[in-house]
């Protein structure tokens, strides 16, 4: 009897560690862009030993590939609504994204470890765009600039070896200094890849549309509403993976009931492979990461607007409590403060909290501040704009309350 228990607890103990393997490569797949056998040998060999679990979960619940090589393995994800921060942060103008692709096309001409100049990169760029009647002028300045943040995150991605020099020197000495480049042999892997020409797509919906894979029935019209659930559980399933939070009234009433009859399955997929605790609110179901820390962006995060964003929405809740009607509220459960009303909440809250703000914040006037604040609850989906005059406060936001801790009269 103890031995069967024994055989028992050790195989209950291996189905555990096996488990946890298979959810810390999914984790590292779905916030990595992808995963070097050089750079990170162990967890590239983690998720080469459950490919095949991995693959049929992410290709079943979200549509997303995942591609394995010999040098790398991705996962190639696709977002099931555009959002302003699913963009390159470092990057401040379209023109560093064409010359990141541009970087891409150069090198797609070049052999695994080719070496190459920089002077050489830029000026095939330059004559290309100039055969389809685009200036690019290295003597300007922002030009340099914008080339150099591509290449920098050209370097971030692997896609390429800086063997000697800097492109940031280049940028800021007018051209006049060289870098030595060598081309990664994962360059041409960079951009997911398609099932048709990029030139047979007319609008960006249609690039992040699910693509009919083959549900193989002899019925056309059972093969097409097969595809419609497909998905729309795909749609879903990326949506509340990849997004801070999605509210009920941000589905359509499809994906909404969906959402609704489904959330207990959603939520065991969801937790048994990524690990997030997954809540249904009144205003939608929402998923969190009960670590501190971990692979994907956290709110809280570590940056100063979140404090005083979470100062913000402490201050909306005592105000609040005190007179409920104060502030309008939407159907949706969206506080509507006009911009006035904002940014009085911050000038009291600066006049409360002010000497323990940074330098930068203490300084800004209460619009540039309020700016600033509406950006990062865009980002994080907590608040939006509306016209120019109102600012709503989403549900998530007001369910946080944030103050500093006060001891022996300091904080």
């Amino acid at each position: 009897m103890r031995k069967g228990k024994t055989i028992r607890r050790n195989a209950d103990r291996d189905k555990a560690r096996l488990k946890e393997d298979v959810q810390q490569a999914a984790i590292a797949l779905l916030n990595r862009h992808w995963i070097t056998k050089v750079k990170d040998p162990e967890l590239f060999i983690l998720v080469k030993d459950h490919y095949e679990a991995l693959r049929d979960w992410f290709h079943d619940r979200a549509g997303f590939s995942l591609l394995l090589t010999r040098h790398f393995v991705k996962l190639e994800k696709i977002p099931g609504s555009f959002q302003p921060w699913m963009g390159i942060s470092s990057f401040y103008s379209s023109r560093d994204y064409a010359l990141f692709t541009y970087g891409l096309w150069y090198m797609e001409g070049c052999g695994d470890a080719q070496q190459f100049l920089l002077s050489e990169m830029v000026d095939a760029i330059r004559d290309h765009l100039l055969s389809l009647d685009v200036t690019m002028d290295w003597t300007l300045y922002e030009h340099r600039l914008s080339m150099a943040r591509a290449l920098k995150k050209l370097r971030e991605l692997d896609v390429l070896v800086s063997v000697e020099g800097e492109e940031t020197e280049w940028a800021r000495e007018g051209g006049y200094s060289n870098v030595l480049y060598e081309a990664s042999p994962l360059a041409r892997y960079i951009l997911r890849r398609f099932p048709k020409e990029l030139m047979a797509y007319s609008t960006m919906e249609d690039l992040i549309a699910p693509h009919a894979a083959a549900i193989g029935t002899e019925d056309g019209n059972a093969t097409e509403a097969a595809f419609a659930v497909q998905a729309r559980r795909h749609k879903i399933f990326r949506r509340l993976m990849q997004e801070p939070v999605v509210y009920d009234w941000q589905w359509t009433e499809d994906e909404r009931r969906y959402v609704l009859s489904q959330r207990s399955w959603i939520i065991e997929q969801i937790r048994g492979m990524l690990r997030l605790d997954g809540r249904r609110f009144r205003e939608g179901l929402m998923f969190t990461w009960s670590e501190l820390s971990g692979e994907m962006d956290l709110f809280p995060t570590l940056a100063g607007q979140t404090d005083l964003l979470l100062l913000f929405a402490g201050e909306l809740r005592r105000v609040v409590q005190a007179d409920p009607s104060l502030y309008e509220r939407d159907d949706h459960g969206n506080y509507r403060l006009t911009r006035a009303e904002f940014e009085g909440v911050l000038i009291r809250l600066k006049q409360y909290h002010g000497d323990f703000w940074n330098k930068d914040h203490r300084g800004k006037t209460s619009g540039a501040l309020a700016d600033e604040l509406i950006e990062h609850m865009e980002d994080w989906n907590l608040g939006a704009r509306e016209g120019a005059y109102t600012v709503k406060i989403y549900p998530a936001l007001a369910r946080w309350n944030g103050n500093y801790n006060w001891e022996a009269g300091e904080a």
